[in-house]
């Protein structure tokens, strides 16, 4: 029997979405169809019905597929109607109780870093940043974070295309800058904003990672600057990491 025969009709579709999401490279239709099992005329018939519903983009710079918008949005979707939305805004109340300050739950979108989750402080003077808004990848705690996990070749073709625009005076401009701060980052494990985007804010951000340590979303504590001096984020750094560890433990269990 061949894998056409195999697997049911309206599995197909499903396997080629789970293929894709368990390798961070894009994959050709022959690579599909030898990971799920289907023949390589029905995996392209597949693709490109899904392509045509953005379920799947052809990747610009390699022959290959990787998830679209409605891919994406359809994961985050799955993910916020079970019950473990709740356990994650737990955390970042948790969290937000203990730095006194803003938390977000921050994930890379095409047009940047959207911010599906947040618990806000109880300051008067606050920053306003509401669920569903975007930010750069660039200049952003929750975007460097995310950019300091690809890996290097990644990383730097990203760089090269991003337009790096100067929003504050601290904004870093030059790609081979940002491309080191980005190597810091990585090796650190969190990442800073000092007024990069906004001139009086400032945020620090680490990683939520899956059980194969691969990178998930980024959760970020940020404040007006006069109340959270870099100084003062950076005394944040394990209760963001505890945090991070926990909504591991509770997304992925």
């Amino acid at each position: 029997m061949s894998g056409e025969t195999r697997l049911p009709t309206n599995l197909r579709t499903l396997l080629i979405l789970e293929a894709l999401g368990q390798d961070s490279d894009p994959m050709t239709p022959a690579e599909i169809g030898r990971e799920v099992g289907l023949p390589k005329q029905t995996v392209h018939r597949l693709c490109n019905t899904l392509i045509e519903e953005g379920f799947l983009v052809r990747d610009e710079r390699k022959r290959g597929l990787r998830p679209g918008r409605r891919a994406r949005l359809l994961a985050s979707g799955l993910m916020f109607a079970s019950s473990a939305h709740l356990a994650r805004k737990r955390v970042l109340q948790n969290l937000s109780d203990a730095t006194g300050e803003t938390v977000n739950y921050v994930v890379p979108e095409d047009r940047g870093m959207a911010y599906q989750d947040r618990v806000e402080t109880d300051w008067p003077i606050r920053i306003q940043l509401p669920v569903g808004s975007t930010v750069p990848f660039f200049c952003t705690a929750s975007g460097k974070i995310y950019l300091a996990s690809l890996p290097k070749a990644q990383r730097r073709r990203l760089v090269s295309v991003m337009h790096l625009e100067r929003h504050t005076d601290k904004t870093i401009t030059d790609p081979e800058k940002l491309l080191e701060e980005l190597a810091i980052t990585a090796k650190r494990g969190y990442s800073l904003d000092n007024g990069e985007f906004f001139e009086s804010m400032n945020a620090i951000a680490a990683p939520v990672l899956d059980k194969a340590g691969r990178y998930c979303a980024s959760v970020a504590v940020h404040a007006p600057a006069q109340r959270m001096p870099i100084e003062k984020a950076l005394d944040y750094r394990e209760e963001l990491f505890a945090a991070c560890k926990r909504l591991t433990e509770t997304l992925f269990d």
